[in-house]
């Protein structure tokens, strides 16, 4: 019975070993198939296919497929839909565009940014150029304050890939610029507006560049005629200096704040010292003016508008 017991251990031994050979020997074999990059995870995704065109039609294909880490703010199809009606453009003339590499390229940032480290803030694209990130009472992320982050963390070998409602471009006209150009558009706006900052000599302090941030709750013209009435007067032209200038002042937070970025309650600085703003979201008002919902979020190089249906005066 030893011998029996023996030798079926010596059997077992062996084929125990053979065993491990093989393993070993197929693990040596195979070649490990890489994971995907952020270009590949798009590509495998019918939803990203205008995006993944308009990255090989730019020449993007190799840089993006290379180490990285990047971190892609990807458009939808249905998000390339809608900003080529806003745009009046057709897909053809998007892909043919001399700036559709840098429209591409102000979408990813040279860093792995998971949503766990998104924070509210200026940040620099690839292009060079920033966007500006929101995050908003519901915790929805935001980009220039017309863009929503819709879905996160999509992982790829050399990145991460946050989906995106729409594309964002960079504003190219600071808010004077906006504003000049309002008064001489199909429905003129802003006339008011321009006539005061002109007679006040602030016209120059709205203008400027990325590193200028400031909010402007800018009154329609409309506004302006309801406080020419209040006042007894017609024009601006009317209104002493002094006052005139403290009421276009008592109207501009130096910061760049997007609707998302307000918190009810809240109490804004102004640049009439002293004078702040108050934040009522529940009725959509700043003060006592009201919000004009399809009129926030105007973004400027140095900052931000929201059109207001009252001229606020400072008490």
């Amino acid at each position: 019975m030893k011998t029996i017991r023996s030798k079926w251990s010596l059997l077992t031994i062996a084929l125990m070993s053979m065993t491990l050979v093989l393993f070993s020997s197929c693990n040596e074999d195979e070649t490990p198939t890489p994971d995907p990059n952020v270009v590949e995870v798009a590509a495998s995704n019918s939803n990203f296919s205008t995006l993944v065109s308009a990255v090989q039609t730019a020449g993007l294909v190799p840089t993006l497929s290379g180490t990285g880490p990047f971190t892609v703010f990807a458009p939808t199809n249905d998000a390339f839909n809608r900003f080529l009606t806003a745009n009046g453009l057709t897909a053809t003339q998007l892909l043919a565009s001399d700036a559709l590499g840098e429209t591409l390229t102000y979408h990813v940032v040279g860093a792995l940014v998971p949503a766990s480290s998104v924070s509210a803030g200026k940040v620099t694209s690839v292009s060079g150029d920033p966007f500006y990130v929101s995050i908003a009472p519901n915790n929805e992320i935001w980009i220039n304050g017309n863009t929503k982050i819709t879905a996160t963390d999509v992982m790829a070998s050399n990145g991460i890939i946050h989906v995106l409602d729409n594309v964002i471009t960079p504003p190219t006209q600071s808010i004077a610029q906006i504003a000049i150009a309002s008064t001489t558009a199909a429905q003129p706006e802003f006339t008011q507006l321009v006539a005061a900052l002109v007679r006040a000599n602030l016209a120059g302090a709205f203008q400027g560049g990325f590193d200028d941030d400031l909010t402007v709750f800018a009154p329609t013209d409309a506004a302006f005629r309801n406080l020419y009435a209040a006042l007894g007067v017609t024009s601006v032209d009317e209104i002493p200096l002094e006052t005139l200038t403290a009421v276009l002042q008592y109207h501009v937070v130096p910061a760049r704040a997007f609707s998302q970025d307000l918190r009810q309650g809240a109490s804004l600085p102004t640049l009439l010292t002293g004078k702040n703003l108050t934040v009522n979201l529940s009725d959509l008002k700043i003060n006592d003016a009201g919000l004009v919902a399809e009129a926030l979020n105007i973004h400027a190089t140095n900052g931000v508008i929201h059109v207001i249906d009252k001229v606020m005066l400072p008490q």
